[in-house]
């Protein structure tokens, strides 16, 4: 009785299969059509994880910048010896008036690593905190890491209003 077939048993895995085929034989069409859509769907997306950021370093997106003049503050908003940080379009502006009550504005980005600058009145310099970088009130570098000088801005006073655009410069 032992030596029974595996046919012979009632409730055989075979028969519970529905497709009348072997468990260890070969998958239905369907389950290898999805299988084959799995993986490779697995490996396009892997590909695609590594390359776009490769992609995006190597072709950074053009951003066209459409502003080109914004009004930074009004005129008591800011004392002598003083600064304020102020949006230019996406990005941070820094305006100064200096302790001789000129108007100084540049782009609020360190060109190192891109932290936001401050301006410093106790030392009349603008300041990175990141890693301890200075500029002076020409955007010039005094100290630090940054390798090149802060983009500078052009102030215009009109009325009570501090009007700061793109340097024709630049």
């Amino acid at each position: 009785m032992c030596a029974r077939a595996a046919s012979q048993v009632p409730g055989n895995p075979e028969e519970r299969a529905g497709n009348g085929g072997s468990r260890n034989g070969p998958p239905s069409p369907e389950r290898r059509r999805l299988a084959t859509a799995l993986l490779g769907t697995g490996l396009i997306s892997t590909i695609v994880s590594f390359f776009y950021p490769v992609a995006r370093y190597l072709i950074p997106v053009m951003q066209e910048e459409s502003m080109t003049a914004v009004t930074a503050a009004k005129i008591s908003d800011l004392k002598l010896n003083s600064g304020r940080i102020f949006k230019f379009g996406s990005r941070p502006g820094l305006l100064v008036r200096t302790s001789g009550g000129t108007w100084k504005a540049f782009l609020a980005v360190c060109p190192h690593l891109n932290c936001t600058v401050q301006y410093r009145s106790e030392t009349q310099q603008i300041w990175c905190a990141c890693h301890n970088g200075t500029f002076d009130l020409n955007g010039q570098v005094i100290s630090g890491p940054p390798p090149k000088p802060l983009e500078e801005f052009e102030v215009n006073v009109r009325g009570d209003e501090v009007i700061v655009s793109r340097s024709r410069r630049a």
